[in-house]
């Protein structure tokens, strides 16, 4: 969960200046965590709250997702899933867009089996994103961190996300020039893998990320939740990061570190 945080906080400033090279500050005074942040720490902490029974975690998600977004309506919501933060009765839209892959790293960490990361992502997904696009970009990286995080090498990774998600037919380098601004899951998360799979490090895969363009903080998000799997996270970049997170975000990500993640980095 903390290499999504660290991507999306990283790419905040480059969102709507995209910067096409790799040669920049991670972090700066105009970084900050966005609305990909946000829901990423609610997802876990809905996870986190099912103590292993996962029955009424859609509920809980919804909860969690609300609870932790309403004090920020100016933190990049998009317009429909604005509204559906604030609604009192929320109900899922048909949206594909790329929220439903930024957020969805728990799973991948939270899961025993890829069955259950396939069943988690579909629970924190189909409360909002529940078209076939938004369910396939979560289920793709959730399971890819399962992979990761179960020791299987990159090759073996790419393999099953081409054969079972996405063809990963082309190279950063080839698409960064024409690369333009998306939002959906079909446009970003395959940018976001070949990110990672081009990476030497987790590091590299942020600046992979962001050097595309496009809509820089949620695919460094991504593409981070998936390099943290296999890689793990640089001390120094875990805790420059938390610098920008308030309490309550920093107090849920610790717990969850603790609980999914420290046992295997």
């Amino acid at each position: 969960m903390i290499g999504a945080i660290i991507g999306d906080i990283v790419g905040s400033r480059f969102e709507f200046d995209n910067y096409r090279k790799k040669d920049f500050e991670l972090f700066t005074d105009d970084c900050f965590p966005t609305d990909d942040s946000i829901m990423t720490v609610a997802v876990g902490k809905a996870i986190l709250e099912c103590e292993g029974d996962y029955t009424h975690l859609s509920e809980r998600a919804i909860e969690c997702m609300q609870e932790l977004g309403r004090p920020y309506p100016d933190c990049g919501f998009g317009g429909s899933f604005y509204d559906w933060i604030y609604s009192e009765n929320p109900k899922p839209y048909n949206s594909f867009g790329n929220g439903a892959a930024m957020r969805v790293s728990g799973a991948g960490f939270a899961a025993i089996t890829i069955d259950e990361a396939k069943e988690l992502a579909y629970k924190v997904t189909a409360v909002s994103h529940n078209h076939p696009e938004g369910i396939k970009g979560a289920e793709a990286v959730a399971v890819a961190i399962y992979l990761a995080r179960h020791g299987k090498t990159k090759d073996e990774i790419r393999a099953y996300i081409e054969g079972n998600y996405y063809k990963i037919d082309f190279t950063i380098d080839e698409i960064r020039p024409n690369y333009e601004f998306n939002e959906t899951c079909q446009n970003t998360v395959p940018q976001a893998f070949a990110a990672f799979f081009e990476a030497d490090g987790f590091e590299d895969t942020i600046r992979n990320a962001i050097s595309v363009g496009g809509d820089s903080d949620t695919l460094a998000a991504i593409a981070g939740s998936i390099a943290e799997a296999f890689y793990g996270v640089p001390l120094h970049l875990r805790e420059r990061a938390e610098t920008y997170l308030n309490t309550t975000r920093y107090t849920i990500i610790n717990d969850w570190l603790k609980k999914f993640e420290e046992k295997f980095h």
